[in-house]
């Protein structure tokens, strides 16, 4: 990682520590302090670095606006399992933006690496089908949302990966690579809610989804259009 990164990061290394640490229900009011510091300091970290002066970095930017939103709601939900849906809703908002930002790469040159958008399309639609059919017998009422849901998040992997050849080889990696852990933590979080509960669960479900994001907007900050041609 860059020289510039490196006190953020270390900023970021701690807030994912208190995180793993006391980031749940059973420390109370350090939790809702901690949880929404995740992406607030990803927010800054963009902010400070780019200045959100392109279409890319404002849209990547709405989209940790959503998902800060959509931290905030999810920590309610023990209280009423409605803030879970309204989570949901963010966090598709957030993923909306982000496919919205990654197309805009894709865009600059949709006719390279036609090889690697097949396998992209076709691993994304196996991966989303076969997991909600999984998944459906146990939703309930939650069978449409979770079914959009896992649309837009399968759009937003395949769209990092329409990246390629079309960005700096660092940026292309380390948005693909949130891309995939984002959708790792949101398979373990439903396996866990819907099918059966999973053991320590809320570290994997944190883990993933800090890693996710803390590259996404690193990969954001470290991105450089390629100029073909």
């Amino acid at each position: 990682m860059m020289k510039k990164h490196k006190w953020f990061s270390i900023i970021f290394a701690l807030i994912f520590i208190l995180q793993l640490m006391f980031g749940h229900n059973g420390y109370g009011n350090i939790a809702y302090f901690i949880k929404p510091s995740i992406v607030l300091s990803l927010l800054i970290m963009l902010f400070l670095s780019t200045k959100l002066k392109g279409r890319f970095h404002k849209r990547v930017f709405t989209g940790l606006v959503f998902a800060l939103a959509g931290d905030i709601l999810l920590m309610y939900t023990g209280q009423n399992e409605s803030y879970f849906t309204y989570g949901l809703c963010a966090f598709l908002l957030c993923h909306i933006f982000y496919t919205s930002a990654f197309y805009l790469d894709f865009k600059s040159a949709p006719e390279l690496d036609k090889k690697g958008a097949r396998i992209a399309i076709l691993l994304c639609a196996i991966l989303a089908i076969g997991f909600y059919f999984f998944l459906r017998p146990h939703l309930g009422v939650m069978k449409l949302p979770v079914m959009i849901y896992v649309l837009a998040i399968s759009m937003m992997m395949m769209m990092a990966s329409f990246r390629n050849q079309r960005v700096n080889t660092s940026s292309f990696n380390l948005i693909l690579f949130g891309a995939m852990l984002f959708l790792l933590s949101d398979s373990i979080l439903a396996y866990n809610k819907f099918v059966q509960p999973v053991a320590y669960a809320d570290i994997w479900i944190m883990a993933t989804y800090m890693i996710a994001q803390y590259l996404i907007t690193i990969g954001a900050v470290e991105r450089k259009l390629i100029h073909n041609g």
